[in-house]
């Protein structure tokens, strides 16, 4: 095809490890999996926790690293090509748009939150987060939108739209650069530093001792007993709620199912190891996740706020309402604040290029054309759906109702896909000696029976949980079951529907059908490529 680039591949192995934790370590390991340990009784938690890394993290990595290698082998560099050169029929590039939808909304969210990041440090270090009895959750309402529609179309210093100007051209400008200059550079040089900022606030969490001498109950030790302390196992290990939140984490903690590391792995060379480097990038993750933000966050609020300060907290309120508040009763607090949404807006970059690459793979492999091109297109598209994010702002509606649809329902069902076309439809003995070749560790023969039959099983009904209950509303109770949906449900189908949640629904709708439409235009050119075969398999 004329208008493409030459086939790119990584500089080096550190590069790509460093890429695919820096698409796995992004807001979620700093705000959402804290969070979510506290809420659901630490010690419980982290028992699912661990579970799901063993049997759905891990399990998907190493099969989206062995897909995307293998695929790449041929030219292929996103999720539609390659289920289309591993399947061998017609429909297998559909189920691969999925991959292309799944990053692509994402992005569009998620760098609007990018941008409160970059503001939120460029405020603090203002001063303007750091006077203690501000009401930060009008200041979160006024500079987000989250107060009224179309109220964050602004562009002062006060404002999300100059940040977001600025993190649009950013992502845009390295995404532009290629796989090599761009998306590695910015992440060799963005991990360690976000590691050392990390390394320094968890330092000056730790030493906080007891900032309120009049409750001593509010300490360094008394934060992390919060967090940590196992309370009632047994009973929080039977509740279904606590199953969903954590394979929940895993999915947006190691960004397994989104189509990222897929389209990653298509770029290494032939003989590259997956197995090894997979593991580490999934280790560099988890040192981020729990050994750094799960000691970071919580800790801090509880010390200055009490529990109180924290229940019923989500991510956003947690993140951009209670720590500018820790932040301001802190000696230098200003610094600390700014250099802690710093550090968030490190991980969201990293994370938000790496959702860009699978889109610019799809386009440019699917339709002929070149890097120029790919980007312009994917610009013109995703600044779409940015812009109707930002304006239907009021209460984050649009920003919800396409994370819980395409965030959570399309990554469940992708992910899905992806482990049963390695154990399935290339076959778990082909797929062995595929992910083996090159690797300097080999993985467990345990395994093969995991991907085949546990992780499928074990993603099935944690999404039927899911569904049921964040859908239909069942209470999990099987004596006395009601069902009430949701608000996602009645938002789309209730007596009194919401414009915007429908509308974003609809927005979901035209890109996927996009996406389809795109996928059908390839199929005859992609036809006539040579199919990866048995004379491929090692």
């Amino acid at each position: 095809m004329s208008g493409q680039k030459a086939v790119e591949n990584w500089g080096s192995r550190l590069g790509v490890i460093m890429a695919v934790a820096g698409s796995a370590v992004g807001l979620g390991n700093f705000l959402r999996f804290p969070g979510l340990a506290a809420q659901y009784g630490g010690g419980a938690f982290m028992i699912a926790y661990f579970i799901s890394l063993l049997l759905i993290g891990i399990p998907i990595c190493w099969t989206e690293w062995t897909l995307g290698r293998h695929g790449g082998r041929i030219g292929f560099h996103s999720t539609a090509g390659i289920f289309h050169a591993l399947l061998r029929h017609p429909w297998a590039k559909y189920l691969g748009v999925i991959g292309f939808v799944v990053p692509v909304v994402i992005y569009m969210y998620y760098v609007y939150i990018e941008a409160w990041c970059l503001g939120y440090a460029v405020n603090a270090l203002s001063g303007r987060l750091s006077v203690e009895g501000t009401d930060y959750g009008a200041f979160f309402g006024a500079f987000t939108g989250a107060a009224e529609d179309g109220v964050a179309l602004h562009f002062g210093l006060g404002d999300v739209g100059l940040f977001v100007v600025i993190v649009y051209f950013l992502n845009f400008f390295f995404i532009y650069r290629g796989i090599t200059k761009g998306i590695e550079t910015v992440c060799k040089f963005a991990m360690p530093a976000l590691i050392v900022i990390a390394i320094v606030i968890l330092v000056r969490v730790m030493t906080l001792g007891t900032p309120d001498p009049a409750k001593p109950e509010q300490s360094v030790i008394g934060g992390l007993g919060y967090l940590w302390n196992p309370g009632d196992v047994g009973e929080g290990l039977l509740n279904p709620q606590l199953w969903l939140a954590a394979a929940g984490q895993i999915f947006f903690s190691l960004s397994v199912g989104f189509g990222v590391i897929i389209t990653y792995a298509s770029y290494l060379r032939k003989d590259d190891d997956v197995v090894l480097s997979g593991l580490t990038a999934t280790a560099a993750n988890e040192f981020c996740e729990v050994g750094l933000g799960g000691l970071i966050t919580v800790p801090a609020a509880f010390m200055f706020l009490g529990a109180a300060g924290i229940v019923g907290q989500g991510t956003f309120g947690l993140g951009f309402n209670v720590l500018p508040e820790v932040f301001a009763r802190m000696p230098a607090g200003h610094l600390f604040a700014s250099i802690f949404f710093i550090l968030l807006f490190l991980a969201a970059i990293t994370s938000s290029l790496s959702m860009l690459q699978p889109g610019i793979a799809f386009l440019e492999e699917a339709l002929g054309i070149g890097r120029k091109a790919s980007v312009a297109l994917l610009g013109l598209m995703t600044a779409t759906g940015t812009l109707f994010i930002w304006y239907f702002s009021k209460d984050l509606k649009a920003l919800d109702t396409l994370d819980f649809w395409v965030g959570t329902v399309m990554l469940f069902v992708q992910a899905t896909i992806l482990v049963l076309i390695f154990g399935w439809g290339l076959g778990i003995e082909r797929g062995w000696q595929i992910a083996h070749v090159g690797s300097e560790m080999r993985i467990p023969n345990i395994y093969k029976f995991v991907i085949r039959w546990v992780t499928p099983s074990f993603l099935v009904g944690i999404f039927v949980l899911f569904v049921l209950k964040n859908v239909f509303g069942w209470n999990f109770s099987f004596t006395e079951a009601a069902f009430e949906p949701t608000g996602y449900m009645k938002d789309l189908v209730g007596d009194s529907p919401n414009f915007v949640a429908r509308l974003s629904v609809a927005f979901i709708c035209i890109i996927t059908v996009s996406g389809v439409v795109i996928a059908n235009l390839a199929g005859k050119p992609w036809e006539r490529r040579a199919p990866l075969d048995a004379k491929d398999t090692p």
